[in-house]
């Protein structure tokens, strides 16, 4: 079963529907017999549109001046012309302040100097969905309904993607061996709420916004967008590498599959890409033939795929390269994807997750959907997936810690061209561009920041035993190049949804609540991933996701026990519990707070979080088995995967950071009171569903007045 944990190690069982989507909307991107069907049946709908669309041409001018009029009031009342927001996933204050102090950031020095630099509070959970979610809506988590990556299915107790959902057509119709959709998926994002630049767009304010998490599917809005969060693969997952090999080297347990190729002829290897399902023959699995061929040079050598050839360089990654699945009825799924030549003999290649080809989307990446073509056009194919770094195949040993490197800062340039051509276009408004870098510099290298880490036993890091402070140095340069692009009338503003911690030692809560009697599983099962063998008539409480603890409520749960009168008193008993919990081997607490959200968040969209939140203590997380459900093992143990460093743990640990090039008078800033503030710099009040509080900002001086002749 493909899963989340592939490219975020925390795992989902929704990938099989998903894949279905995918494909169903793949086959209809493309003019084919499937799409033609579609068109067939649909020939009122098509005439409506052309209506509306003439409708749309004749009142185009007066909406054009309806829409300058709202622009024009809006920009009389803006504190500032222009608003940027920089957002830089996963930056430590503690570390912004060690580094510089040390003199390495001197462009957040200079911010910190003369504007303002402050720790930003962060969400419960600490998880990038549920913060972000709450930086673009304004509210809670109650009240924007994402609380993880993940969410239980209260039905089955498996996981699902908290953010997105997609379902494939429900209307088909049977040609021969065929299954042809006769409409498009539904593709729907969960999140809950409004973000403020949809707000600002309807008061006229444009707003450019790029890879902010959890905006898949992009919303409509007076502006432009590219999704990033949650976009999945070719294969419907949030990511799933392949490596072909031969004898010897990686297994590949988790996040993607090792696959074995064919010697033929002197020196050279046969094997086939396997791609997504075929969209018109359910259960068929589409795959492109390939066959790799030695240089003379023995440094080298050319792919053939699909008819077309790509030059390999050994230990170097090719350019985003398209690849192109024929299905049936000559139905076409393009995806791209980049090839690391990791070895000749024995022959190693590495390929990323198959893409959604930004030059013809497969999926709708962008408001407009022309905007990602227009990116590709621009700039040349770039990553759309997502979770586009491959963090899993690093924790498998297929990529080194040079490849991984390698593959971030590509997609950090990608991300960079997208932010300097987004503020030569948006001279006025609003520009927000999120940068995961250093979050998943942080997750993977924090090994080698902390001596005697678990992760890094043997090993010094070698060249990249700086890998975390120099990437907040390029961030610095990221900063000074923004500013540098910035007039005296906008205003800056450098934040990051939360902090970092190390990951040292897992703590498997559903063991603990085995060990516990909260948890019991049928007689004679050993338990396993995904709650296996539970027996959930005798089970009170469960854990699922990086922070979650849920209670088996009656009448909310499928097979739920608690009767409803009880759960405060278990929710405080479990809470007691766990705050008491050790770690044996170390003799120090591995908990530092358990969290009531019923206690901290009021809204609709309580019951869709957790009962219960684990804070933990620094250099403790939720196991890699705990997070999927495993309920077998020891209740902690040592984190020897090369993700080492984290942040779920206790909020108060992890605070983002608040830069910005002026002063901000708020003692507690949280990341609540973004999209409030930024509506009141443009004269726009906060809807009243938002809970964050707009931040005093002090605007910029006026220029002194011109002479008088």
């Amino acid at each position: 079963m493909a899963s989340f944990i592939r490219a975020h190690p925390h795992a989902s069982a929704f990938a099989l529907a998903v894949a279905l989507a995918t494909a169903a909307a793949a086959a209809n991107a493309y003019v084919g017999p499937g799409a033609g069907f579609a068109v067939v049946t649909s020939f009122f709908a098509v005439g409506a549109s052309f209506a509306l669309a003439a409708l749309a041409l004749l009142t185009l001018p007066f909406r054009r001046l309806l829409r300058a009029r709202r622009r024009r009031r809006a920009l009389a009342r803006a504190q500032f012309k222009r608003v940027v927001i920089l957002g830089l996933d996963g930056l430590s204050p503690a570390i912004c302040r060690e580094l510089m102090a040390a003199g390495r950031l001197p462009h957040l020095a200079r911010l910190a100097a003369e504007g303002t630099f402050r720790p930003l509070a962060t969400t419960v959970p600490p998880v990038s969905p549920c913060a972000w979610s709450t930086f673009q809506t304004g509210t809670s988590p109650a009240r924007h309904g994402i609380f993880d990556f993940l969410a239980r299915d209260r039905a089955t107790y498996l996981p699902v993607l908290s953010s997105t959902r997609i379902r494939p057509s429900r209307r088909r119709i049977k040609l021969g061996p065929y299954i042809i959709p006769l409409g498009k998926p539904a593709v729907q994002l969960l999140r809950a709420g409004v973000p403020f630049w949809k707000i600002l767009g309807a008061n006229g304010v444009f707003a450019n916004v790029i890879r902010v998490p959890i905006t898949f599917p992009p919303e409509k809005f007076h502006g432009v967008s590219l999704s990033a969060m949650c976009v999945p693969d070719l294969l419907g997952t949030q990511g799933t590498f392949t490596y072909f090999a031969e004898d010897g080297g990686p297994a590949v347990a988790e996040g993607g599959r090792r696959v074995a190729v064919t010697r033929v002829g002197p020196g050279a290897v046969e094997g086939r890409l396997a791609g997504p399902d075929d969209p018109l023959r359910p259960g068929r699995t589409l795959s492109l033939p390939f066959r790799v061929t030695p240089g003379r040079d023995g440094r080298g050598a050319t792919l053939r795929l699909g008819g077309d050839a790509v030059k390999l360089e050994l230990g170097k990654y090719t350019p985003w390269t398209p690849v192109v699945f024929r299905g049936g009825l000559g139905v076409r799924v393009r995806g791209a994807a980049r090839f690391l030549l990791k070895s000749l003999s024995p022959f190693a290649l590495y390929v990323t997750p198959l893409n959604v080809d930004p030059d013809k989307p497969a999926l709708p990446l962008s408001h407009p959907f022309s905007y990602a073509v227009y990116l590709s056009k621009l700039l040349d194919r770039y990553a759309t997936l997502g979770l586009a770094e491959d963090t899993w195949a690093l924790n498998e040993g297929v990529l080194s810690d040079g490849d991984f490197l390698d593959q971030v800062w590509t997609h950090h340039a990608e991300r960079e061209a997208m932010l300097v051509d987004a503020l030569a276009k948006t001279p006025e408004g609003v520009v927000v561009c999120v940068f995961d870098t250093p979050d998943r510099v942080q997750h993977m290298f924090f090994r080698y920041r902390v001596p005697g880490h678990p992760a890094a036993r043997g090993r010094d890091g070698g060249p990249y035993a700086n890998a975390i402070d120099d990437a907040y140095v390029r961030m610095d340069e990221l900063v000074g190049r923004t500013r540098a692009a910035l007039g005296p009338e906008d205003l800056l503003l450098v934040i990051s949804d939360h902090g970092f911690a190390s990951f040292e030692r897992g703590v498997n809560l559903n063991a603990w609540l085995r060990a516990e009697g909260y948890l019991t599983l049928r007689e004679g099962e050993p338990g396993g991933k995904w709650f296996a063998g539970v027996d959930w008539s005798r089970t009170r409480a469960y854990a699922l996701g990086l922070a979650g603890l849920y209670l088996n409520v009656r009448g909310r749960e499928a097979r739920g026990v608690v009767p409803p009168a009880e759960v405060p008193a278990l929710k405080a008993e479990l809470a007691a519990k766990l705050a008491a919990l050790k770690d044996e081997e170390r003799g120090r607490a591995a908990v530092r707070e358990v969290y009531d959200l019923a206690r901290l968040y009021r809204g609709p969209y309580l019951d869709a979080g957790p009962d219960l939140v684990v804070g933990y203590e620094a250099g403790y997380r939720i196991s890699w088995d705990g997070a999927t459900g495993g309920t077998a093992g020891p209740v902690v143990e040592d984190n020897t995967r090369a993700w080492s460093g984290d942040h779920c743990v206790a909020a108060e640990l992890v605070p983002g950071c608040l830069f910005a090039t002026a002063r901000i008078d708020a003692d507690h800033p949280h990341m609540m009171d973004v999209a409030p503030t930024v509506l009141s710099l443009f004269g726009v009040a906060a809807p009243p569903h938002m809970e964050g509080k707009p931040w005093p900002v002090e605007a910029p001086a006026a220029p002194p007045p011109e002479a008088t002749p």
